[in-house]
């Protein structure tokens, strides 16, 4: 199976990049295709999300697939193609890698998913590493368990119970580089290539990208206003192995999963002998009081089939490339025994002093003041956007997270004034970047990073531009 969808996917490759099938040209349902081929409708599918994810092919709602705009000659978005002598795997993963990591550019705010790491108290994070005996930095400094420094995997469990409502064994806790490898590492050891799995449409990329490296086909479930419509991915999806959720605060549309939806994703789970990922990316970020914090949907009863995703990359800062994932007891080992083949463990030094850090108090500090922090830069976002836009773009409140959705009409151009902002050095998503089927459109601005001037100065730009092109996509 893994060559003949392959071979389907360079030979539609092929047809698109030497033109024989053109821009807009829409590509036959797949059940007709795979017939005319007489291959499986799966390995069409593979193929064809492959594409997707590549650039070369888009998805509209209830209309078919068709080669995009940006396709042609060369692969979409400029990018060059991957080396010579890559293992078919190896293309795929550098072909969707490189499609998938945002560009490195030095832009002012919109950045989503940037915290503020300017007030991060690095003067207290250096004496805590220099209090360590010369004993314990020898100890530190051997090779150590790929599950994680004991110390950090209990201070995180205390931190769960407390914080999210996660009961859990220090032992269930494998500490890893962030929460993308917790991804990679649960789709190398849960799924085997040609498995589905749900996951939220519009969503984030990285989590695509990560399956699609393994060859796993991402299916794309929409969204409403309780999250990801379970009832439509399993109808759809009957053959799902795993969903992949963000219940806290769905990225990138802000979505707080309701509880009946919760337990209903559960129940699929259980039914279906599959697994759920629950990626908290900015569940620490809820700004009400303790008592309408959300709880993680790993706290509830039944929760036994979900994997926990965390991360301290949004909690304190992304260079310190530490994350975990909670996993029920009986997969620890082949967790750390597939953390301990891909680069063994974390830094020593680094999980001794945020084990000090998270059990002396100094986390729930420093969160309680940027969710205060983090809530004056979202109001002062508000208020900038809309008299820098006269009124063009308004966004609402929320009580959870790092950035703010402006959402226009389905299907608009969101390209356009992302494009002109950005040559002004202000970096806008567009909600449509995120989306593999989904018609949604708007923006996402990032507000956490920032200072008031900051904000202030992008918001004048994006401002600028909105008032004069709202017609563009409204």
């Amino acid at each position: 199976m893994g060559l003949l969808r392959q071979q389907v996917y360079e030979q539609l490759r092929s047809a698109i990049e030497q033109g024989r099938l053109p821009a807009g040209t829409r590509l036959p349902p797949s059940r007709e295709h795979a017939a005319s081929l007489g291959v499986s409708r799966n390995t069409v599918l593979w193929a064809v999300q492959r594409l997707q994810a590549e650039g070369y092919v888009e998805a509209r709602v209830g209309d078919g697939t068709y080669v995009s705009q940006a396709a042609g000659a060369a692969p979409a978005q400029g990018l060059v193609a991957p080396p010579r002598g890559l293992s078919r795997r190896g293309q795929l993963i550098a072909e969707t890698a490189a499609r998938w990591r945002p560009p490195h550019v030095a832009a002012r705010a919109f950045r989503i998913g940037a915290p503020e790491v300017d007030t991060f108290p690095f003067a207290l994070w250096d004496r805590l590493a220099r209090q360590a005996s010369p004993t314990q930095r020898s100890a530190r400094a051997q090779y150590l368990d790929p599950a994680g420094d004991p110390a950090l995997r209990q201070a995180i469990a205390l931190w769960l119970w407390a914080s999210r409502g996660i009961r859990c064994n220090a032992a269930q806790v494998v500490v890893c580089s962030g929460s993308q490898q917790g991804i990679d590492l649960i789709a190398r050891l849960l799924l085997d290539a040609g498995d589905e799995v749900l996951v939220e449409d519009p969503g984030y990329p990285g989590i695509r990208a990560s399956l699609l490296g393994h060859g796993v086909l991402a299916r794309p479930v929409a969204l409403d206003a309780q999250g990801l419509r379970i009832d439509e991915g399993a109808t759809q999806w009957p053959g799902a192995r795993m969903a992949v959720v963000t219940p806290t605060h769905q990225f990138p549309t802000g979505v707080c999963m309701g509880l009946a939806r919760r337990q209903a994703l559960l129940q699929w789970a259980r039914t279906h002998d599959a697994w759920v990922v629950e990626d908290d990316y900015d569940g620490e970020f809820q700004y009400g009081n303790a008592a309408q914090r959300v709880p993680a949907l790993c706290s509830l009863p039944g929760s036994e089939r979900v994997l926990y995703v965390g991360t301290f990359s949004k909690t304190l800062h992304p260079g310190l490339r530490l994350g975990f994932v909670v996993v029920p007891p009986a997969l620890v080992e082949a967790f750390a025994m597939a953390r301990a083949i891909t680069d063994r463990h974390a830094p020593g030094d680094t999980q001794a002093v945020l084990a000090r850090f998270i059990a002396e108090g100094h986390l729930l500090r420093h969160l309680r003041q940027m969710r205060e922090l983090y809530q004056q830069r979202q109001q002062i976002l508000i208020d900038a956007l809309v008299e820098a836009s006269d009124g063009a773009l308004q966004l609402a409140p929320s009580d959870r997270g790092m950035h703010l959705l402006c959402e226009v009409a389905p299907g608009s151009n969101d390209e356009t004034l992302s494009r002109r902002a950005l040559t002004a050095g202000v970096m806008l998503a567009p909600l449509s970047r995120y989306a593999m089927e989904s018609p949604r459109r708007g923006w996402l601005f990032g507000y956490a990073g920032y200072s008031k001037p900051e904000i202030v100065a992008a918001a004048r730009v994006v401002g600028l531009f909105a008032s004069t092109s709202r017609s563009n996509w409204r």
